[in-house]
């Protein structure tokens, strides 16, 4: 199928999003901006669940329960991922690396399946990652997920709204287009604000004293 020429600067806009995250957090070199590469070690463990302040939400094991001001641990397995209902506490936690490559993978995991798989899966029903290793791998296959997704957009379904039944957004009210624009900017805004974290865990651990 030919793309619609509306969907192109989209999905080229994803693709981008996705190799600079992917290549951040597992190297062995990331693109500075100005085709020069920079080297980057693979993400540890310790890195993916660091706080840097007290009182993050990040993800933890079930079987400690929720951190501070969460309410309780979304996502299936012994890993779960900090969550409050409704309104949120203010100001907002401080989210931990861990925190964002899962909530960025959810919502590509659901709402690829809330476009073209069952449109079942729920936030209960998402594996957490509790390590760096795992997180990476399920990052991958839910932006393959999502990228598939947009391979079968026509212009009719571009235009469809409600297209995309994911349930914890706008999804339902919104044209399928403006779902695609939405879900490149939660891609590019979480992925700087990874990026961020990563360079401040380098810093503060060279600032420390031996």
């Amino acid at each position: 199928m030919t793309l619609p020429a509306r969907l192109v600067p989209l999905l080229d806009t994803f693709d981008f999003g996705r190799k600079r995250l992917a290549d951040r957090l597992a190297g062995p070199v990331v693109d500075s901006g100005n085709g020069t590469d920079v080297p980057v070690g693979p993400l540890t463990d310790e890195e993916y669940l660091w706080e840097p302040v007290p009182d993050c939400w990040s993800v933890r094991r079930h079987a400690d329960g929720p951190g501070e001001r969460a309410t309780r641990l979304d996502g299936s397995g012994p890993w779960g991922r900090d969550a409050a209902p409704h309104p949120h506490p203010v100001p907002p936690p401080f989210t931990t690396l861990a925190w964002r490559l899962t909530h960025l993978t959810e919502l590509l995991a659901l709402r690829a399946d809330h476009t073209t798989g069952t449109r079942t899966l729920t936030r209960e029903d998402f594996p957490v990652p509790g390590d760096a290793t795992t997180a990476l791998k399920a990052f991958d296959a839910a932006a393959d997920a999502w990228r598939a997704t947009l391979l079968t957009a026509d212009d009719a379904v571009l235009d469809t709204v409600g297209h995309s039944a994911y349930p914890y957004g706008g999804d339902a009210e919104e044209r399928f287009v403006d779902v695609v624009w939405w879900v490149n900017q939660e891609l590019l805004h979480h992925g700087a604000e990874i990026a961020l974290l990563r360079d401040l865990h380098l810093h503060h651990h060279r600032a420390r004293p031996a």
